[in-house]
């Protein structure tokens, strides 16, 4: 929001400097970015009038012009293509100084002496481009100084407003706060209502009241299209950064500088039958101002009327029924539009407005009649014509409404820390435009109409603060009991996982929780996702229902800087859509890709492998005692490789994947394989198996070496399991080394070696002893996974 400090101290004037008035809306929580000058510093310009233009003898490009800047006729060499006779602009003399430490000096060019300057907007630092010289007003007088006549010795403030502050998105919003603070009385500009000259109107429709209560227009007729739009209203333009382009648009965006109120204009006799406010049909088409067509959805309100859809509501009008040069007769519009219905309707089809800005943030609905009458009268006196009545439409029972807030000293001075007296606090209230009844410390208030962030009691708690002043409230540290947190011995804390995952090599991200609904719908198409209502962009308008999303997007980006060994991990929380709530699942995922190690003499480079990845997952349950416990089985994932893709259980429940991902994902995506992916739930991590002492041996241990043949679908998984479930405590540990297949064996049977350590606390195993265990395993193995042993 760009402020004129000349403009805002026509509505309030209080005796104070630009800077100390900067800092009162910062600590008022308005917060200032920056104090520019509304112009470049420059002297010795004045306006000029070109008396005559002729071609220079000597240049196609250069034109010789003469200058009457008041006091005689000056010649001038200038290359813009825009001057004329007649014309008047910025004429630096010999001498005068302009921005940026520049000299005006009479010089010959191609051998025609020039003794001045005709200035364009860019030289003035009045714009970041020109397209020729600075066109001036006829009426301008000619030999007044530039910065007397624009009234340039202005600052220009530059509010950086948080969103739920659009009651400050017009000069009356920010003018009602600095008065609130200085304890000052609001002078605004005096809007009278317009007698109706004509009696046409043009009738109007709320076909969803829900989304638009109010639409108020006014119908115009007979305009003069020639009028130009005064100086002082393209400067104001100017410096809140608009361009100027007709009176008419020219006052729409000037009525929405000063109240807030967008506004639209229509060319009447484009209209046909009514205007219908109602939502877009399927596919239903629109040329925007500019010339853009988009193609809009049904859950888009829309401006219509009986032939064709005019303005997308409440963010851009249409091309077809714009106001232009030909233009003698009007219809002024200006609605209330809820700001469910215009959120990110606008950053959906790539637009922002100035229009949409306010209205998702929320616009008075008293407004309307207002910035009609305002723009009428503005209109009457640029432009001429003859108004008709104006016309307001209003469903009464959807019109928003402010609920009673109770407020209450006690509650104040608990929160803010000091004790405010109540008549303090009333003056505060008033000077905010709160109605209020009650008293001895006990309020019922109601809001005004242009506040949509005050809501219940903290909000006017926090409205006291800021006009008592955030830096009057003394610092106190607060008295907070300690009191020991209980932790299970079970509980596992994230950190020490992280821990583990960055000795191996692995790296922490932390990447968006909005994603990209296309990439997200290939990677987890079975997660309802939650879409945003007012998205940052198109590519960031769903939560995440994995983590996979932006762990790919940071893959690529790794990838394309040429970083040949990646492996990224996140911990966080998903988001799944439920039919009347957000699910919110804690989770533990990986990303790697490239090489195995850094490049060194003394290994061969190779790639990372699924197995490389498993092992790093298994440490990480390996650290919580689980890991007997988990078991990896084969299975199918809509992201990932039908071949490399196991799915995750620990004691027999499913808690994660772990895969490949699929090669037509990756080739989409432009990523480097192979790439893999785990993804693990956060309950499962966090939940150990408590430690337990467990005296060592005094007797030593026996290792035996088993081969079995199994069939070839069989999981080592599936064999140390059966082994796990033998009622034998000498069995100590279980592991599979080594794994053949050959013609010996067999089709569809492979060989497995298992290594077996056995030992008994309490004596010395003897050979038979563990030959009667083996012969255990053995049987077991027989009768569970029809396993014989490898003779």
């Amino acid at each position: 929001m760009r402020v004129s400090e000349q403009w805002l101290r026509e509505w309030i004037n209080p005796d104070i400097d630009t800077a100390m008035l900067a800092e009162q809306l910062t600590t008022a929580g308005l917060e200032v970015d920056s104090v520019l000058p509304a112009a470049g510093e420059f002297s010795g310009v004045v306006v000029g009038e070109i008396t005559e233009v002729r071609p220079h003898p000597h240049a196609d490009r250069l034109r010789v012009c003469q200058v009457n800047d008041g006091r005689e006729q000056i010649q001038v060499i200038c290359g813009a293509a825009n001057v004329e006779i007649g014309m008047k602009a910025p004429f630096a003399r010999v001498n005068a100084k302009l921005p940026g430490d520049l000299k005006v000096s009479k010089a010959r060019i191609r051998g025609v002496e020039s003794c001045g300057m005709l200035c364009s907007e860019q030289e003035l630092r009045m714009a970041d481009s020109a397209g020729g010289v600075m066109v001036l007003p006829s009426e301008a007088p000619t030999g007044m100084a530039v910065e007397d006549y624009l009234a340039l010795d202005d600052r220009i403030i530059k509010l950086d407003l948080t969103p739920n502050r659009g009651d400050c998105l017009g000069m009356l919003g920010i003018a009602r706060e600095v008065a609130a603070i200085n304890n000052m009385d609001l002078r605004e500009p005096d809007v009278m209502s317009v007698r109706a000259l004509v009696e046409d109107r043009f009738p109007v429709e709320l076909h969803t009241p829900r989304y638009c209560p109010i639409y108020v227009g006014r119908v115009v007729r007979g305009i003069n299209p020639a009028a130009e739009t005064p100086v002082w209203m393209r400067e104001r333009l100017r410096r809140a950064g608009l361009r100027a382009i007709s009176p008419v648009v020219d006052i729409t965006n000037y009525v929405l500088l000063e109240s807030g109120q967008p506004m639209h204009a229509f060319d009447l006799h484009k209209l046909k039958g009514s205007i219908r406010v109602r939502m877009a049909r399927p596919s239903e088409k629109l040329v925007l101002l500019g010339g853009r067509e988009v193609v809009l959805d049904d859950d888009v309100l829309v401006i219509a009327d009986e032939a064709q859809v005019l303005a997308m509501a409440g963010i851009m009008g249409g091309e077809d029924s714009a106001v232009d040069a030909q233009t003698r007769d009007v219809f002024f519009e200006a609605a209330y539009f809820s700001p469910l219905i215009i959120a990110g309707r606008a950053r959906r089809y790539d637009m922002y407005t100035d229009s949409s800005h306010r209205f998702e943030r929320g616009v008075d609905p008293k407004l309307q009649v207002k910035a009609i009458e305002r723009a009428t009268g503005l209109l009457l006196e640029i432009c001429g014509g003859s108004p008709g009545p104006v016309v307001q439409v209003v469903s009464d029972p959807h019109l928003p409404v402010k609920n009673k807030i109770f407020l209450r000293s006690e509650k104040i001075s608990r929160l803010l820390g000091i004790e405010i007296p109540a008549e303090q606090i009333e003056m505060y209230l008033d000077r905010l435009q709160i109605s209020r009844s009650g008293d001895n410390g006990k309020w019922s208030v109601f809001a005004p109409s242009h506040r949509f962030d005050l809501n219940i009691e903290a909000d006017l708690i926090e409205e006291i603060a800021r006009l008592y002043g955030y830096d009057k409230i003394p610092r106190t540290l607060p008295k907070v009991p300690q009191a020991m947190i209980t932790q299970p011995e079970y509980r596992i804390a994230l950190d020490s996982l992280k821990d583990i995952m960055a000795e191996r090599g692995w790296q922490e991200v932390v990447t968006y929780s909005f994603v990209d609904p296309e990439l997200q719908g290939i990677l987890s198409p079975d997660r309802p996702a939650v879409n945003l209502s007012n998205p940052l962009s198109s590519e960031l308008s769903q939560m995440r229902t994995s983590h996979w999303t932006g762990l790919l997007t940071t893959l690529r980006r790794n990838q394309n800087r040429q970083q040949k060994q990646i492996r990224l991990f996140e911990t966080g929380l998903s988001f799944i859509d439920t039919d009347n709530d957000i699910d919110q699942q804690s989770w533990f995922s990986g990303i790697a890709s490239g090489f195995y190690a850094a490049e060194h003499w003394s290994r061969v480079p190779r790639l990372i492998d699924f197995y490389d990845v498993k092992g790093d997952v298994e440490a990480l349950f390996a650290h919580i005692r689980t890991q007997n416990s988990l078991v990896f089985r084969a299975d199918k994932h809509a992201a990932l490789h039908p071949g490399q893709t196991a799915r995750i259980y620990r004691d027999g429940s499913p808690i994660g994947w772990l895969g490949v991902l699929r090669p037509d994902v990756e080739k989409s995506l432009s990523l480097e394989g192979p790439i893999i992916l785990f993804e693990i739930q956060g309950s499962a991590l966090l939940d150990a198996v408590p430690r337990r002492f467990v005296s060592i041996s005094k007797f030593p241990s026996i290792r035996r070496d088993l081969a079995i043949i199994v069939d070839e679908e069989t999981t080592s998984d599936d064999i140390l399991g059966v082994i796990r479930q033998i009622p034998d405590k000498t069995i100590q540990k279980s592991w599979v080394f080594d794994v053949y297949q050959g013609k010996e064996i067999g089709t569809s049977r492979k060989s497995v070696a298992l290594g077996l350590i056995f030992s008994d606390p309490s004596s010395t195993l003897t050979d038979e002893d563990v030959g009667s265990t083996i012969n255990k395993i053995i049987s077991n193995l027989a009768d569970k996974i029809n396993a014989t042993l490898r003779s």
